[in-house]
């Protein structure tokens, strides 16, 4: 599923307004350790906010913990469906345990996404990853 990485909520909005043009699945990925400096709570309104800004839409979004064990356990407290984690593979075995238990996801890799950050039009840069051989 395509992702596009956001750094705040013009980012999110722009992206959710293209997908709902396309009406194609997509994901939002929260920047690199976003877990540690803005916390799941954040992110968690920050989709809030997309779906009221867009009701009907699917929106999901993966939260970037980088690797410290203790923001992913912070992220599913909070809610979190799927969080990133790049540390330790132990610890990362054990916290997909308690990911799985809460019904969440725990990735050891960041997806691949678009960050439209420098993008003049950041909608129109969302419009052509989401599209169709985008």
């Amino acid at each position: 599923m395509p992702a596009i990485l956001v750094h705040g909520l013009d980012d999110a909005l722009a992206a959710a307004a293209a997908a709902a043009e396309l009406g194609v699945p997509w994901q939002l990925a929260s920047a690199p350790a976003a877990g540690l400096y803005a916390g799941a709570g954040w992110f968690l309104a920050l989709l809030d906010a997309v779906r009221a800004a867009h009701p009907g839409l699917d929106v999901a979004g993966t939260l970037d913990c980088d690797d410290a064990p203790g923001a992913v356990l912070a992220a599913l407290r909070a809610g979190m469906k799927e969080v990133v984690f790049l540390g330790d593979a132990g610890i990362a075995a054990k916290l997909s345990a308690i990911a799985e238990q809460s019904g969440a996801v725990l990735r050891t890799e960041r997806q691949h996404a678009l960050d439209p950050r420098h993008a003049r039009d950041k909608r129109r840069a969302c419009r052509e990853w989401l599209a169709p051989g985008g």
